[in-house]
């Protein structure tokens, strides 16, 4: 187990996967024995394994270590890639985040940010809840004076089923502290995330 990963009460079982989606072929009327479909069981045992590894690994510990410095000035990273997948058909979602703090006298690294995105992205999940997930985990490991976070995605639940649009993008946004309570603040974390679109 790495630093990274907690103990879980259900790993990823991998044969129970196998068996599951031997099952969904049958369902849908095709032969698990024939030549090219003889391994996708287990591929796709492991491709769960990897993609919903978020499940059993801890964000938090990305944010533990952190530098002394005075700045009370925005940070922003954008267009953090993120690949997610709707828990309601897993289906993929693909798009990006831009993550926004205002230390309290601590920064951490540039890689932590992404890092806690990519853990909380590897679940089945909701754009809604992922984008307040990070931000209420950087207001509280980093103490910060306010976090913002924009997500925009493409949710292949909508473009490839269903209604069917494909080019539609989801937006979801979060503020805390003084993005929240601060018109300005707020609107210079837009005009940074969205402003050299227009």
């Amino acid at each position: 187990m790495s630093e990274h990963e907690t103990p879980a009460d259900h790993p990823i079982d991998l044969d129970r996967i196998r068996r599951a989606v031997r099952e969904i072929l049958l369902a849908v009327g095709e032969d698990p024995e024939r030549e090219g479909l003889l391994e996708t069981p287990a591929r796709v045992a492991r491709m769960y394994a990897e993609i919903f590894r978020g499940l059993h690994q801890e964000p938090r510990v990305h944010l533990r270590k952190s530098f002394t410095q005075r700045c009370d000035e925005m940070v922003l990273i954008r267009d953090i890639r993120l690949v997610s997948f709707c828990e309601h058909h897993l289906l993929p979602v693909i798009g990006k985040a831009h993550v926004a703090y205002i230390p309290n006298g601590k920064v951490v690294g540039l890689s932590k940010i992404p890092r806690v995105v990519d853990v909380l992205s590897k679940r089945p999940q909701l754009q809604e809840r992922l984008t307040q997930q990070i931000a209420d985990l950087l207001m509280d490991e980093l103490k910060a004076r306010g976090v913002g976070v924009v997500i925009e995605a493409s949710h292949s639940c909508m473009t490839i089923r269903g209604v069917k649009k494909p080019g539609s993008s989801f937006v979801t946004s979060a503020v805390r502290g003084g993005f929240k309570d601060n018109p300005a603040t707020r609107a210079e974390f837009m005009s940074l995330v969205f402003g050299a679109r227009h």
